[in-house]
């Protein structure tokens, strides 16, 4: 099998290639590869770039991977979809799987209720979702960049996960300098501690005053910007960005749905074939379009659930057709993972079902007046594949206790999931839950919501937990309050770039 992977290299075979979201400029390629992709991930007119096409997998592939490990399932799907990165790279960025809680099982699915399994994809370094994604992806693009011998700047934007991954995976690589951004006030308090803590030299971590999207707008505006890409230039520095908008990201995420919907057959929950719902927390929406990718490749889904809290434009968009803007702030929630407005992703579905051409209309509507409107043929074929429901705070710490009661400790994220299960699932079809979060990285609400415990900090709040739920809080978790805080910067977003290439001298 090894050897065929090898030669299947070797010989020189068709690899997977990308295409933009809004068209193409004249400047940029018409297609670009894996690689370049994620090198350089904002394609012409600010799009994004997406699969050309995707292989069809189907029951086949399931059936053959019944008894793989996370990190076979993984490789076979990786080389499968042709990616231009040799095989020993993909071995070393999986290996980091091993590194989670459980290597045999870095990614456990736990009955919760008769119909409802969760997807528990937290066990990794940083205690979120986005270490299934970033760990290996910083193996991957550190590689690309050390083959080349160029010197990269890689960008993150983050609401609380993304941050603490991007510089978890990326400490210490060579070749690669990395600056994260995160609105301040607007993580939780162990989430900003995993980013403030961090003392490589090659890290940068800046708060800013502002929400996510303005620090997601600022990384855009610098990934798009010939005057900043010009100014690294001249430092030998290239720029890439470790948020979802890179399809490094994606690619990672498509996994662990195909996984598992593979652990509720081996479960004998279900039998291989049968349909089930996603049932997905979304901010960015990276997350859902890697089970729609999946789905595309064969994965048998009836729906994918689109969870949101009180920031539920997709909610909106989903079942009207509308994404409005115009009268919308970011509101601060009790899942502020998710207190989003602006889901890059969408774009990508978007060109999926209706082509680079609307897309481009749609997303210059958006930048330009803040909202546009699909019609009614397209609606219903986002709705065909899409359902969604938000859940306010008080309805996700009611569902957070009930859950608890049961025996089950979630988060406020995973909660929003059960709001939208019950409003959506409405077949007689098991629902996969994602949970992108431990308890640990929101324990002032879960305190709330299950002693009515208020004004705590994370620490109280956590010790809070710990006793009532008879667990541990991890050590990794424990050892940041004592850790000193070595990145402090606070600034206004205007001054963002200038506070980049302050860290670059």
């Amino acid at each position: 099998m090894f050897l065929a992977i090898i030669l299947h290299f070797l010989l020189g075979y068709i690899i997977m290639k990308f295409i933009e979201t809004r068209t193409n400029d004249g400047i940029h390629p018409n297609e670009v590869t894996f690689s370049q992709a994620i090198l350089s991930p904002i394609a012409s007119f600010g799009g994004l770039y997406v699969p050309r096409e995707l292989p069809s997998l189907g029951e086949p592939f399931l059936s053959k991977h019944l008894n793989s490990s996370y990190k076979e399932l993984a490789f076979d799907l990786l080389t499968t979809l042709d990616i231009d990165i040799e095989p020993s790279v993909i071995n070393e960025a999986l290996a980091l799987y091993d590194k989670f809680d459980d290597p045999s099982n870095p990614v456990p699915v736990v009955k919760v209720r008769d119909d409802l399994y969760v997807s528990e994809l937290y066990h990794g370094p940083t205690r979120a979702f986005k270490d299934m994604a970033l760990q290996p992806f910083g193996i991957v693009l550190s590689s690309i960049a050390q083959k080349r011998n160029e010197e990269y700047l890689i960008l993150a934007a983050t609401s609380g996960d993304t941050g603490p991954a991007a510089l978890e995976t990326f400490k210490n690589r060579p070749n690669v300098r990395v600056v994260c951004l995160y609105p301040d006030g607007g993580t939780s308090d162990v989430q900003r501690l995993q980013m403030v803590t961090e003392d490589a030299k090659n890290l940068k971590v800046i708060g800013i005053h502002g929400d996510f999207d303005d620090a997601q707008s600022a990384l855009k505006k610098l990934l798009g910007s010939a005057t900043f890409k010009s100014t690294l230039k001249s430092k030998n520095i290239s720029l890439s960005a470790a948020n979802s908008v890179n399809f490094g990201r994606i690619i990672f995420q498509i996994i662990y749905h195909l996984h598992s919907y593979l652990e509720l057959v081996r479960q004998n929950v279900i039998i291989m074939g049968e349909k089930v719902y996603l049932d997905v927390p979304s901010g960015n929406f990276g997350n859902a379009l890697g089970g729609y990718y999946a789905t595309k490749m064969g994965l048998p889904v009836e729906k994918i659930i689109i969870a949101s809290n009180e920031n539920n434009v997709l909610t909106r968009l989903i079942n009207t057709g509308r994404y409005d803007l115009r009268h919308d702030k970011v509101v601060s929630t009790t899942s502020p993972a998710m207190d989003i407005l602006i889901s890059s992703n969408v774009e990508r579905i978007l060109c999926d079902l209706f082509g680079d051409i609307r897309t481009k209309e749609l997303m210059e509507k958006l930048e330009n007046d803040r909202f546009y409107t699909l019609d009614d043929d397209e609606t219903m074929k986002l709705q065909a594949m899409f359902s969604a429901d938000y859940c306010n705070g008080s309805e996700g710490k009611a569902y957070i206790k009930e859950a608890f009661d049961g025996g089950y400790l979630m988060d406020p994220h995973t909660a929003t999931c059960f709001k939208a299960y019950d409003c959506c699932a409405t077949q007689p079809l098991k629902t996969i839950v994602y949970s992108t979060a431990e308890w640990t990285k929101f324990s002032p609400t879960i305190a709330n919501a299950l002693n009515g415990v208020v004004d705590v900090q994370d620490i109280d709040a956590l010790k809070s937990i710990s006793k009532t739920a008879n667990t541990p809080i991890p050590t990794m978790i424990q050892g940041l309050f004592s850790k000193p805080i070595v990145q402090d910067t606070v600034i206004d977003k205007e001054n963002i770039e200038t506070e980049i290439l302050k860290f670059l001298e």
